[in-house]
């Protein structure tokens, strides 16, 4: 029987053993445990994703495109230079969209046939004021804007700027639906209004637009209930002709008559020389001072600061002109 009886340092190796190939099973565990954790998502119910990605990554496509055109329109109607970029397209709640906007807001209804319910439309009052200043004739400088909802007259002006929006917005769509778009009523307060039920999902998209010194951020809200229909059509890539068909004679014509109005800076350099400090301070009205251009020589007329003409000084009707002889290749 002696021989069956473990020694004390035999019982403690079998215990040892034992430890060892528990701990490496739980730690086995564990890894698996994690490992099938990483692919798990959350999913809030609250938050469903009732729009696929692949509609989600169109609808970016397509706005981005939008951006430009609008951003570019926006130029030719105001005579200076409109920053507007796509930042994020998102799903979230109706009740969630409207509690993030500022109150009072610009807050426009879009009836968008053949697409049911209605869009929506949200300006930033920081964003608006200086492009109604900018309409009625005001320079670059801009005052804080009030918070104060619109008046009657400040609507009228806003209308150049959300007509314009659906005019673009529509040639945006046009690949993929023929939508007729229409502003249906504009209201201040957005908690008021409630064009589909608070849990609804809705498709958020916004842009940032900087005019100068002003920022702000222009919201397009499309409910899921509107495009649910055409979501086929979103994923079957006819929206990509969009970005890349052939330019057309009336598209050509329409941006030439939208650059037929920019205001573009023009210099005439009549002659340039080099003077001394102390004769630049002592200088008075009636100094003359001499330069080694020859008179005969024609002026360079800069447009945007690139040279792009000559010219020859005169009069016309009792005031300074010059006359454009030539093209500088």
């Amino acid at each position: 029987m002696s021989g069956d009886v473990l020694s004390q340092a035999e019982v403690e190796s079998l215990l040892g053993a034992m430890d060892k190939r528990e701990t490496e099973a739980i730690a086995d565990a564990a890894t698996s445990r994690i490992r099938h954790r990483d692919k798990i998502s959350p999913y809030d119910f609250k938050r469903p994703e009732r729009v696929g990605k692949e509609q989600m990554r169109s609808l970016q496509t397509m706005h981005e495109a939008f951006g430009r055109n609008f951003g570019a329109a926006l130029s030719a109607l105001l005579r200076t230079i409109v920053e507007l970029k796509l930042t994020s397209v998102d799903q979230l709640t109706y009740s969630e969209f409207v509690f993030s906007l500022e109150n009072p807001t610009c807050f426009n209804l879009i009836n968008a046939a053949p697409l049911e319910g209605q869009l929506i439309l949200d300006i930033n009052l920081s964003l608006l004021f200086p492009i109604i200043d900018r309409l009625l004739g005001g320079g670059s400088d801009s005052a804080p804007p009030a918070r104060r909802p619109l008046t009657e007259i400040e609507l009228r002006l806003v209308s150049r700027i959300t007509d314009l929006f659906c005019k673009e917005m529509k040639h945006a769509w046009e690949n993929v639906l023929d939508l007729n778009l229409s502003i249906d009523r504009v209201e201040s307060n957005p908690q008021l209004v409630q064009i589909v039920p608070p849990n609804e999902v809705v498709v958020l998209i916004s842009f940032e637009l900087t005019l100068g010194e002003a920022r702000g951020m222009m919201n397009l809200c499309i409910p899921f209930n509107s495009i649910e229909r055409i979501a086929t059509r979103l994923s079957a890539n006819s929206w990509v002709s969009y970005g890349t068909k052939k330019a057309t004679p009336e598209n050509i014509q329409r941006i030439s008559n939208q650059l037929n109005g920019a205001v573009v800076e023009v210099v005439v350099e009549l002659a340039e020389t080099n003077i001394s400090t102390s004769d630049l301070i002592g200088l008075r009205v009636g100094d003359i001072i001499a330069t080694e251009k020859d008179v005969e020589r024609p002026l360079v007329v800069s447009v945007e600061g690139r040279p792009k003409f000559h010219a020859q000084p005169g009069a016309f009707k009792g005031r300074k002109a010059i006359q454009v002889i030539g093209t500088i290749g």
